[in-house]
Formats: C-alpha cells, structure tokens, sequence
C-alpha cells in the first residue's frame, strides 16, 4: 500500500471524545471516521493515507482500520466488483444484481425475490462522491460524516440509551440481510439518524466481525451528544460491564427507588394535599436567596445540608458507626465529625465513600421524611421546599411533585464562587468542571429561576412561580374532591 502525509485540521477535539467514549464503553476496536469526497484528489491530503495495492472490499477497509488502526482511501475502481460502491454512490448497480442474478445464486429463491432484495437496499445516489477515506476517529484526521462503532449487544444497548437520553425518540433498526453496510451506512447518511445492524455474513468472512460484533453508524453531529448521555448514564450508575444482580435471588434491594419504592415514595408525596418542591442548582447559583423568598412567600424549607450535619451530630447513631468504621481520627476532641479529614480520608477512594453513605444517606432520608410529615401534619396544604445541592446527581427526582432549578451562568458561579471562598478563578472552575453542568440540570427541571442578573429580577420569578404552585395545588386540590 502507499502511504501519503500532509497537514489536516478538523473542527473537534475528537482524540478527547473518542478517548472518553472508549473509557465507558470499553470498546475494543477504534471509531471509525467515514468520510465520502466528491474529488478523489482530496485523499492525498489526508495524513498517512494508505491507498489499496489490490482490489478490495469495503469491509476489509474498514477492518484495516479498526483494528489495525490504519488511515485509508479507495475510489470505486479499487473494489473487487462494483456491489459495495454502489451502496455509498461510487457506482451504478451492476446489471448482474437489477436483474435478480446475483441475489439468486446463493441468497434468496428466485430471480424476482432476489429483484425485490435489491429494492430493499438502501443506497446513496450516484455522481455526488468520486473517493472514500476512512480512519480512527480517535486521531482527528478530518471531519467526518458519520462514525461506524463495533461493539456487543451490551455496549449497543447502552450506547442506545446515550442517544436517547436527550430528545427521547423510539430508534428503528433494519437488517436487510446480506450487505449489512446498506443498514449501518448508507442508511445513517440517507436518515441523519443512528442506525443499527447486525454484519453479514460478507462481513464476518471477509471484514473478520466477530460472532458477538454489532455496528452502528452515527452522524458525526450527534456523537458529542452520545458521549453526554454515556456520561449521564454514569453518573447514574448505569455502566459497561454490566454487572449480575442474581437471578437466584430477592431483587428487591437491587432496583432503584423510583421503581420499587412506590410505598416510600407515598409516603413522602402524603395523601393530603402537599405540594413538594424539589429545589437545586449549581454551587454558587443563589439557592439559598431563592429559598429564602420563597421561604417569606409562605414555602417551609427542609434543607438537605442541615441535615446531613444533624444526623452525625455527637450521640447519633451515624457517627457511631463513622467512627467505628474510620476510627478516632475522623474526629475532632470535643468528639464532634473531622469533615476535612473525613473529606482527605473519601476523596480518593471510592469504595470508602460509599461506606461513608451507607451510613449517613437512610438516616438522612428517614430525618427528610419525619420533617416533611410534621409540616405536613401543621398544613395538608403546605408548598414544601426541599432544598437538595446533589438532587439531580442523587437521582430524588422522583420524590417531588415539582423540580425547581437555580441557574446562574457558568461564568457568573466562578464569580461568586473564586469571591465567595477566597479562591482563585482557575480553582472555582476546576470545582465546577466536577460537577454535572447547569445545563444539564435545567433538562430535568419543571421551573427555572434564572440568578445571574438584578435581584429585584429574582425575585419577580420567584413570585410569578409562587402563583404558579399556588395553582397547580388548587387543581391538585379540586381534581381530587372530583
């Protein structure tokens, strides 16, 4: 093969995102850059360019690159016949498969079966493209069109679950049979949207996809959004491998809260005519501005962060077990909790943290729930606020009628943030990058107050979204006297 190198600039860090993207996939092959050209000169000015000594098929060529991490170019006259550039628009159908004869030879029964196959095959139309390049994404050799991965069912139904978790749409997948790159490619330029599908056979004795292989085609576009909700999905605990619970055994425990906790959850929303308001925010957003109008316009507070500080206070049963667990050094000599070096004792260490919470979170949940009930005993009808920094990341969403989330800029939190805490601004943003963005967090919100302007602006929201709660317990209200 010969090898060509020159200068190329793309428009993304795709070395950053593919890199992080094989973190949480535990990929095994290389993304693949697939890019059509419509000048076959424009090969020659992609870095390491191998363009093919013999004739080839468009399978091979991808392989070459997914796993022996090769850039390379071909334009229709290096395949081996003219079956694979027809599917991405280097060349017409040959007459051999219009006519049914091709398909009928091994694939399907007769000549007109095998006329309607050729039907079925997607294709992109002739006389666009002259050359195709394809390379590890991972490198950024140029801007791609679309990106082929290959991954097991495992790692496809959570790269599945990437895309959707922004703009949910239900995703269609099609298998024509033979010429699996129809589906993954062609299909993914022609729909501009993901498209999944199995290799052929072609594929597996030729391209070397393994028994357990999957391939999708994505449009470059939306890659940086897969990556966002592989993150997402995270930060959930929803990861690769995906670990057994035991299907020998009581599950109960193993399902998140949302889905088993239907009593819990009841008790918490009451029979009465509650109104729980879940209400967060970035750090330095305001929170605590916003709750305390709110605070004055009537909405008691159940603050999170008071909380969390009771249930290790000295006597509590938390703190007993902190200090069993971590020993005396976590605390101070009035016997108090050390947060700092509690904090230096967790921070590197993630199963320690949990223990940490394995302690702390149901005493934290049944204070949550004795407070909320005693307000709710004063007032069934009671706006209640509960104030949570990590409720998003936590996943309480379920628990509340409502999510309010405080946005402040990003730029405006490292304001306040770097004067708040006598830090520097490169030390408040490296803070945030910790964190799940802001606007991430509005997705999940059904009211937005935003802080980074006047205060007198704040507080017109607040009040207009006052008079909104007022109403929707009103509904609430008359829809259950109904």
């Amino acid at each position: 093969m010969k090898t060509e190198d020159s200068k190329n600039v793309t428009s993304h860090d795709w070395g950053k995102i593919i890199r992080r993207m094989e973190q949480l996939m535990r990929l095994k092959s290389f993304p693949v850059a697939f890019k059509l050209l419509t000048d076959k000169k424009e090969l020659d000015k992609i870095p390491f360019m191998r363009r093919p000594d013999f004739k080839v098929t468009l399978c091979q060529m991808i392989t070459l690159v997914r796993t022996f991490d090769w850039t390379v170019g071909v334009t229709a006259d290096d395949f081996i016949n003219f079956t694979c550039p027809s599917i991405i628009g280097l060349a017409e159908v040959p007459e051999i498969n219009m006519d049914g004869t091709f398909r009928s030879i091994v694939w399907v029964r007769t000549k007109e079966e095998a006329k309607r196959y050729e039907r079925s095959i997607s294709r992109l139309p002739v006389g666009k493209y002259e050359a195709l390049a394809m390379a590890p994404l991972v490198y950024n050799p140029f801007e791609p069109d679309i990106v082929l991965i290959y991954a097991n069912p495992a790692q496809m139904m959570l790269l599945i679950n990437a895309l959707q978790f922004e703009d949910y749409e239900v995703m269609q997948f099609y298998c024509v049979g033979e010429t699996s790159c129809s589906d993954a490619i062609a299909r993914c330029y022609l729909s501009g949207k993901p498209s999944l599908t199995i290799p052929c056979y072609g594929e597996r004795r030729y391209g070397h996809a393994q028994d357990e292989d999957l391939v999708m085609g994505i449009p470059a576009g939306m890659m940086e959004k897969a990556l966002r909700g592989l993150e997402a999905l995270y930060r959930r605990g929803v990861r690769y491998p995906i670990s057994y619970a035991g299907a020998e055994k009581d599950l109960s425990d193993k399902f998140p809260m949302s889905y088993r906790g239907a009593d819990k959850i009841n008790a918490i929303r009451g029979k009465d005519n509650r109104l729980l308001l879940g209400v967060t925010g970035g750090i330095a957003s305001g929170k605590t501005t916003v709750s305390n109008m709110l605070l004055e316009l009537g909405a008691p507070i159940v603050d999170f962060d008071l909380i969390a500080r009771k249930v290790v206070e000295p006597g509590q049963p938390a703190l007993k077990d902190i200090s069993e667990y971590f020993g005396k050094q976590v605390l101070n000599e009035d016997g108090t909790i050390n947060r700092k070096a509690l904090s230096d004792i967790i921070f590197h260490d993630i199963e320690k943290r949990k223990k940490l919470e394995s302690f702390t979170h149901p005493r934290i949940h049944e204070e949550f729930v004795k407070q909320v009930n005693e307000i709710a005993e004063k007032d069934p009808n009671a706006i209640i606020q509960v104030a949570i920094p990590l409720l998003i990341e936590l996943n309480m969403q379920y628990m509340f009628h409502k999510i309010l989330v405080i946005y402040t800029s990003p730029e405006k939190q490292i304001e306040r943030l770097s004067k708040r805490d006598g830090i520097s601004p490169e030390e408040a943003a490296n803070i945030l990058k910790a964190q799940l963005p802001i606007d991430e967090k509005i997705g999940y919100a059904d009211f937005v107050v935003y802080n980074d302007g006047p205060i007198e602006k704040t507080r017109e929201q607040v009040e207009k979204l006052w008079n909104e709660l007022k109403r929707i317990q009103q509904e609430k209200r008359q829809a259950k006297n109904q």
